[in-house]
Protein backbone atom coordinates (compact mmCIF):
# COMPACT_ATOMS: atom_id res chain seq x y z
CA UNK A 1 0.00 0.00 0.00
CA UNK A 2 1.36 3.42 -0.99
CA UNK A 3 1.52 6.25 1.52
CA UNK A 4 0.38 9.68 0.36
CA UNK A 5 1.46 12.85 2.14
CA UNK A 6 -0.86 15.75 1.33
CA UNK A 7 0.28 19.35 1.77
CA UNK A 8 -2.71 21.38 2.96
CA UNK A 9 -2.68 25.09 2.26
CA UNK A 10 -5.34 26.96 4.20
CA UNK A 11 -5.84 30.45 2.83
CA UNK A 12 -6.72 31.97 6.19
CA UNK A 13 -4.48 32.97 9.07
CA UNK A 14 -7.32 33.16 11.61
CA UNK A 15 -6.87 30.49 14.30
CA UNK A 16 -10.60 29.66 14.40
CA UNK A 17 -11.01 29.87 10.64
CA UNK A 18 -13.92 27.91 9.19
CA UNK A 19 -11.57 26.84 6.40
CA UNK A 20 -9.01 25.51 8.88
CA UNK A 21 -11.83 23.60 10.59
CA UNK A 22 -12.94 22.24 7.21
CA UNK A 23 -9.39 21.15 6.32
CA UNK A 24 -9.04 19.33 9.64
CA UNK A 25 -12.44 17.64 9.36
CA UNK A 26 -11.88 16.62 5.72
CA UNK A 27 -8.62 14.88 6.59
CA UNK A 28 -10.61 12.58 8.87
CA UNK A 29 -12.62 11.37 5.85
CA UNK A 30 -9.57 10.09 3.96
CA UNK A 31 -8.29 6.52 3.92
CA UNK A 32 -5.50 5.63 6.34
CA UNK A 33 -2.77 5.69 3.69
CA UNK A 34 -3.37 9.44 3.29
CA UNK A 35 -1.87 11.87 5.80
CA UNK A 36 -2.49 15.60 5.78
CA UNK A 37 -0.15 18.35 6.95
CA UNK A 38 -1.35 21.94 7.16
CA UNK A 39 1.52 24.11 5.96
CA UNK A 40 2.45 27.36 7.67
CA UNK A 41 2.14 30.36 5.32
CA UNK A 42 1.68 33.24 7.76
CA UNK A 43 5.40 33.69 8.38
CA UNK A 44 6.36 34.21 4.73
CA UNK A 45 7.69 37.64 3.80
CA UNK A 46 5.90 39.48 1.03
CA UNK A 47 7.09 38.13 -2.30
CA UNK A 48 9.83 40.25 -3.89
CA UNK A 49 11.66 39.03 -6.97
CA UNK A 50 14.83 40.65 -5.65
CA UNK A 51 14.91 37.88 -3.01
CA UNK A 52 14.78 34.96 -5.48
CA UNK A 53 18.54 34.36 -5.30
CA UNK A 54 18.48 34.14 -1.50
CA UNK A 55 15.03 32.98 -0.38
CA UNK A 56 14.06 33.30 3.27
CA UNK A 57 14.19 30.22 5.50
CA UNK A 58 10.37 30.17 5.68
CA UNK A 59 10.17 30.05 1.88
CA UNK A 60 12.71 27.23 1.68
CA UNK A 61 10.73 25.31 4.31
CA UNK A 62 7.49 25.79 2.36
CA UNK A 63 9.06 24.61 -0.88
CA UNK A 64 10.59 21.55 0.82
CA UNK A 65 7.23 20.59 2.37
CA UNK A 66 5.50 20.91 -0.99
CA UNK A 67 8.28 18.88 -2.61
CA UNK A 68 7.83 16.07 -0.08
CA UNK A 69 4.08 15.84 -0.72
CA UNK A 70 2.34 13.63 -3.26
CA UNK A 71 -0.67 15.93 -3.44
CA UNK A 72 -2.03 19.35 -2.54
CA UNK A 73 -5.23 20.46 -0.85
CA UNK A 74 -6.17 24.14 -1.03
CA UNK A 75 -8.88 25.23 1.41
CA UNK A 76 -9.56 28.91 1.01
CA UNK A 77 -11.94 31.63 2.11
CA UNK A 78 -13.08 34.28 -0.31
CA UNK A 79 -11.99 37.86 0.30
CA UNK A 80 -13.56 40.56 -1.89
CA UNK A 81 -14.52 38.04 -4.58
CA UNK A 82 -11.02 36.54 -4.82
CA UNK A 83 -8.45 34.52 -2.94
CA UNK A 84 -6.72 35.98 0.12
CA UNK A 85 -3.42 37.81 -0.31
CA UNK A 86 -1.63 35.45 2.09
CA UNK A 87 -2.49 32.51 -0.17
CA UNK A 88 -1.38 34.31 -3.34
CA UNK A 89 1.85 35.27 -1.58
CA UNK A 90 2.55 31.61 -0.71
CA UNK A 91 1.77 30.51 -4.27
CA UNK A 92 4.12 33.14 -5.70
CA UNK A 93 6.96 32.24 -3.33
CA UNK A 94 6.78 28.49 -4.04
CA UNK A 95 6.64 29.03 -7.80
CA UNK A 96 9.80 31.12 -7.95
CA UNK A 97 12.44 31.71 -9.08
CA UNK A 98 11.38 31.00 -12.62
CA UNK A 99 12.05 27.37 -13.47
CA UNK A 100 11.86 26.21 -9.83
CA UNK A 101 8.10 25.84 -9.43
CA UNK A 102 7.47 23.56 -6.42
CA UNK A 103 3.78 23.21 -7.31
CA UNK A 104 4.24 21.75 -10.81
CA UNK A 105 2.77 18.32 -11.39
CA UNK A 106 1.29 17.94 -7.90
CA UNK A 107 -2.36 16.83 -8.05
CA UNK A 108 -4.63 19.23 -6.19
CA UNK A 109 -8.07 19.66 -4.76
CA UNK A 110 -9.66 23.08 -4.24
CA UNK A 111 -12.50 23.91 -1.93
CA UNK A 112 -13.53 26.38 0.72
CA UNK A 113 -16.28 27.54 3.00
CA UNK A 114 -17.79 30.96 3.66
CA UNK A 115 -20.75 32.58 5.35
CA UNK A 116 -21.81 33.92 1.94
CA UNK A 117 -24.49 32.21 -0.12
CA UNK A 118 -22.11 31.31 -2.98
CA UNK A 119 -19.47 29.92 -0.64
CA UNK A 120 -16.04 30.53 -2.12
CA UNK A 121 -16.97 30.06 -5.78
CA UNK A 122 -15.10 33.08 -7.13
CA UNK A 123 -12.00 32.56 -5.00
CA UNK A 124 -11.88 28.95 -6.17
CA UNK A 125 -12.16 29.99 -9.82
CA UNK A 126 -9.33 32.50 -9.47
CA UNK A 127 -7.23 29.88 -7.70
CA UNK A 128 -7.93 27.31 -10.43
CA UNK A 129 -6.75 29.80 -13.07
CA UNK A 130 -3.48 30.31 -11.18
CA UNK A 131 -2.97 26.58 -10.64
CA UNK A 132 -3.56 25.86 -14.34
CA UNK A 133 -0.74 28.24 -15.23
CA UNK A 134 1.52 26.59 -12.63
CA UNK A 135 0.96 23.10 -14.15
CA UNK A 136 -1.03 21.77 -11.20
CA UNK A 137 -3.53 19.08 -12.27
CA UNK A 138 -6.64 20.11 -10.33
CA UNK A 139 -9.72 18.00 -9.59
CA UNK A 140 -12.60 19.60 -11.48
CA UNK A 141 -15.65 17.76 -10.13
CA UNK A 142 -17.44 17.77 -7.85
CA UNK A 143 -17.23 21.49 -7.18
CA UNK A 144 -17.68 22.41 -3.54
CA UNK A 145 -19.27 25.74 -2.75
CA UNK A 146 -20.03 25.41 0.95
CA UNK A 147 -21.91 27.93 3.05
CA UNK A 148 -21.35 27.94 6.81
CA UNK A 149 -24.59 26.95 8.50
CA UNK A 150 -25.46 25.40 11.83
CA UNK A 151 -24.58 21.72 11.71
CA UNK A 152 -21.77 21.97 9.17
CA UNK A 153 -19.49 20.70 11.94
CA UNK A 154 -20.57 18.55 14.87
CA UNK A 155 -19.50 19.14 18.48
CA UNK A 156 -16.30 17.10 17.94
CA UNK A 157 -15.28 19.15 14.88
CA UNK A 158 -16.24 16.48 12.35
CA UNK A 159 -18.34 17.12 9.26
CA UNK A 160 -21.98 17.24 10.33
CA UNK A 161 -24.56 14.74 9.15
CA UNK A 162 -26.13 17.09 6.58
CA UNK A 163 -22.89 17.55 4.61
CA UNK A 164 -21.14 14.26 5.37
CA UNK A 165 -22.32 12.32 2.31
CA UNK A 166 -21.40 15.08 -0.12
CA UNK A 167 -17.97 15.72 1.40
CA UNK A 168 -17.21 11.99 1.73
CA UNK A 169 -17.93 11.67 -1.99
CA UNK A 170 -15.67 14.66 -2.66
CA UNK A 171 -12.89 13.01 -0.64
CA UNK A 172 -13.28 9.73 -2.55
CA UNK A 173 -12.91 11.61 -5.85
CA UNK A 174 -9.92 13.56 -4.50
CA UNK A 175 -8.18 10.38 -3.29
CA UNK A 176 -8.68 8.77 -6.71
CA UNK A 177 -7.34 11.93 -8.38
CA UNK A 178 -4.18 11.92 -6.27
CA UNK A 179 -3.60 8.21 -6.86
CA UNK A 180 -4.00 8.73 -10.60
CA UNK A 181 -1.69 11.75 -10.86
CA UNK A 182 0.91 11.35 -8.08
CA UNK A 183 4.36 10.73 -9.46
Amino acid sequence: MNQYQIAVIVGSLRQDSFNRQLATALARLAPTEFSFKQLQIGDLPLYNQDDDADQAAAVKRLKAEIGAAQGLLFVTPEYNRSLPGVLKNAIDHASRPYGQNAWAGKPAGVLGVSVGAIGTALAQQHLRNILAYLDVPTLGQPETFIQVKDGLFDAAGNIGAGSLGFLQHWMERYVAWVRQHAA
